[in-house]
């Protein structure tokens, strides 16, 4: 097995800490993604040992500098607060306690201007995350690797019609997890793939009957 060097350090980032700062900065920047359209307003909730700590490690910065967009090793993260405020994005935080959740887990429910979402993230140490709650719908996502989110109904075959896309387009599957709340109900199904997936491809996957949305989640 190879271990990289940031798996024991942790990434390049601004700010003290890898989990407290550049693992608040990437689920920030995954919720903006999903959104898919600028923040406009963002409440969010810390738990655990981000709530205790988040002002003094800048955790509070760090998440907001991700909705905004900015990756762990963008300078204006220190000025995110300042930033967000200049720029309209509108913001409230939060601390609750919930023992079933990792101690560095944060709750965001974001609104752009023509989608919401919600989201739950727990930074696991060394800058990565687990991106474990979305819509409601119990997931998991990394983000270490390039991630397709297609949402769709429950229905027989769509799951085979997706994969039998990806593999016409030469897209290499490396990891599936499906999550839903009911059956016969909508689904959230996680693709991590060896390579981003063109616009092509996406669109190709969203044409699919009972596909419902499709999005791309670089991997940072």
């Amino acid at each position: 097995m190879s271990v990289s060097m940031f798996d024991i350090l942790g990434p390049v980032t601004v700010g003290p800490s890898s989990s407290h700062t550049a693992g608040a900065v990437r689920i920030g920047l995954a919720c903006r993604t999903i959104l898919g359209e600028p923040v406009q307003k963002a409440k969010i909730t810390f738990y655990g040992s981000f709530a205790d700590t988040y002002r003094g490690h800048g955790t509070d910065k760090a998440v907001i500098g991700g909705l905004l967009g900015f990756n762990t090793e963008n300078t204006q993260i220190r000025d995110s607060l300042q930033i967000a405020r200049e720029t309209g994005l509108q913001y409230e935080f939060f601390t609750a306690e919930e023992a079933r959740y990792h101690p560095n887990t944060l709750a965001i429910e974001a609104q752009g201007e023509n989608r919401r979402i919600s989201l739950r993230g727990a930074s696991i140490g060394g800058g990565q995350v687990r991106i474990q709650e979305l819509n409601g719908f119990q997931m998991e996502a990394s983000c270490l690797m390039d991630t397709l989110l297609a949402v769709h109904k429950d229905s027989p075959g769509l799951l085979a019609n997706i994969a039998a896309i990806l593999n016409v387009a030469g897209y290499n599957i490396a990891n599936l997890r499906l999550a839903r709340t009911k059956r016969e109900g909508d689904v959230i199904t996680v693709i991590e793939i060896d390579a981003p997936a063109d616009q092509r491809t996406a669109d190709s996957l969203l044409n699919v009957e009972g596909v419902l949305r499709v999005i791309s989640l670089p991997k940072f």
